[in-house]
């Protein structure tokens, strides 16, 4: 089991495709004032966190991915946390938009199912 980030090298680590650029994405880590990025190794990629969580589940590696999308399989044991204590807390998300007024129907109710998802 890792206990710091360097620990993931040796392991089947599931990576991350950035559809921007097609880079992979360096897996970001943090405990008190030391930030870290890793890049890992293993023999998957995606450009879908779902299809990671599917590869994790199946049994082919550590997954990179929010702790919101795996919490069930996390409650189920499907899953279980790996650097828990190196992974940075994410506050949520926030939608920016330029003015309240002039907003079409449509974007009223996205902005109420956001808001209601989160209580």
């Amino acid at each position: 089991m890792p206990e710091t980030p360097q620990d993931l090298v040796g392991h089947d680590c599931i990576g991350l495709r950035l559809t921007t650029g097609g880079g992979l994405y360096a897996w970001e880590f943090q405990k008190d004032d030391h930030d870290v990025r890793m890049r890992v190794d293993g023999q998957l990629v995606f450009d879908s966190t779902l299809l990671m969580v599917d590869a994790a589940i199946a049994g082919y590696g550590i997954a990179y991915v929010p702790e919101d999308i795996v919490a069930v399989h996390i409650a189920t044991g499907r899953l279980q946390l790996v650097l828990d204590d190196w992974s940075p807390k994410f506050t949520g998300y926030y939608l920016y938009y330029p003015s309240r007024h002039q907003n079409s129907p449509a974007f009223k109710v996205v902005v109420d199912a956001l808001r209601h998802h989160g209580e």
